[in-house]
């Protein structure tokens, strides 16, 4: 993953836009084990904002995501909706739009039935009800497909019908539990393309939750990176990506080499008797002096020489032997072990056309100082 696959970042919605604002103030959720599943949650999610809830499995955002649709209680905290608190509202007075990974379609029931059912349980109008579901169907370009049940339709075309379904009654928010979870890579990515599409037409809140980075980095005008039950880091996509304030962070967003350093201040870090440049600005303000810390660069940031009269004078380098080329079509990446005992693994991205390397063959990696960030270890 690189800086070029972000979505680029929007403007924090204001309070003028469409959608509610969703507030969780120290928000805790336990089930009695080890650790709260959620653990002390605090998050404004802003009007007409896309949020995703990313992380690791076991990490917290699918409880999140259920504590907010009202499918599981709190233990401690507060939920608002507009600064109105719905902690103990359930889940059918919360007015919100659900699209689940498993699409829960009705088998029996017609693509349009299926879409206008939540209309019928809110008693509204068979005009209005057709007229609706014509809109939505239009929305999700599924017009002409009402009268398909969903066993004639593909997975990605049931996932829409799914999608017009969880947003026909007008819902202020909705929330998407890894929705796109089951299908191949090529469709997602045009569901993708289409979520974010339908987001901007709507204008309601999206919350969305994904263990998948990339998805999360195309979709999201901000992403809550959990771990262990809490937010580690919060902010645009490329906020995460180049500037992660922890060693986590910087390791679940994309590849990173990693050097774990025995020394780090704002004008200098030591790992394996190198003395490296250290720009103050690409400090974590998380890094405390005699605490772990880690140099992590990326590889698109690295850059390999022959030799060390090859690397410019202002650059930090490290010994390395490349290990294997991977050939990725656009790109090629060389794994590299770096350091005098190998142990460090790391990737530089090459040209394509770059095939001057071989498999063994010692050389230096090399990347900018105001490239590489000093995260918490």
């Amino acid at each position: 993953m690189s800086a070029s696959t972000f979505r680029t970042a929007a403007p924090a919605p204001t309070s003028t836009a469409a959608g509610t604002q969703i507030r969780l103030s120290n928000v805790t959720k336990d089930f009695g084990l080890s650790h709260p599943a959620v653990d002390d949650v605090s998050l404004t999610i802003e009007p007409g904002e896309f949020m995703t809830l990313l992380g690791p499995s076991g990490s917290g955002k699918t409880t999140t995501l259920n504590l907010i649709a009202g499918f599981e209680t709190l233990t401690t905290g507060a939920i608002s909706f507009d600064g109105v608190d719905v902690s103990r509202l359930p889940p059918h007075r919360r007015n919100l739009g659900m699209l689940f990974q498993n699409y829960a379609l009705f088998p029996h029931m017609t693509v349009a039935q299926n879409v206008a059912y939540p209309l019928r349980e809110r008693r509204m109008s068979k005009p209005d009800i057709a007229r609706k579901v014509a809109e939505v169907l239009e929305l999700v370009q599924l017009t002409g497909r009402d009268g398909h049940y969903p066993a004639q339709l593909s997975g990605g075309q049931q996932q829409r019908v799914a999608l017009a379904r969880a947003i026909v009654f007008g819902p202020t928010a909705l929330l998407l539990d890894e929705p796109l979870g089951a299908l191949d890579r090529n469709l997602r990515a045009t569901l993708q393309l289409e979520i974010r599409r339908i987001h901007r037409e709507v204008g309601s809140t999206f919350v969305f939750v994904t263990h998948d980075q990339e998805e999360a980095m195309n979709l999201s005008d901000r992403i809550a990176l959990f771990n262990d039950g809490r937010i580690e880091q919060l902010g645009h996509p490329e906020a995460l990506y180049q500037s992660p304030e922890t060693l986590f962070t910087a390791r679940f967003l994309g590849d990173s080499t990693v050097f774990t350093l025995s020394q780090a201040t704002g004008t200098a870090a030591v790992w394996e008797g190198e003395v490296w440049s250290v720009d103050s600005r690409t400090v974590s303000g998380l890094v405390r002096e005699g605490r772990p810390a880690a140099l992590v660069v990326r590889p698109e940031e690295v850059r390999i020489a022959a030799d060390r009269d090859a690397v410019p004078p202002d650059a930090n380098c490290a010994a390395a032997i490349v290990r294997d080329i991977e050939y990725m079509g656009a790109y090629r990446t060389a794994m590299l072990s770096l350091g005098g005992a190998g142990d460090v693994m790391g990737r530089a991205r090459l040209d394509a056309l770059e095939s001057d390397l071989r498999i063994g063959q010692p050389v230096f990696a090399w990347w900018r100082v105001d490239r590489q960030r000093i995260v918490a270890g």
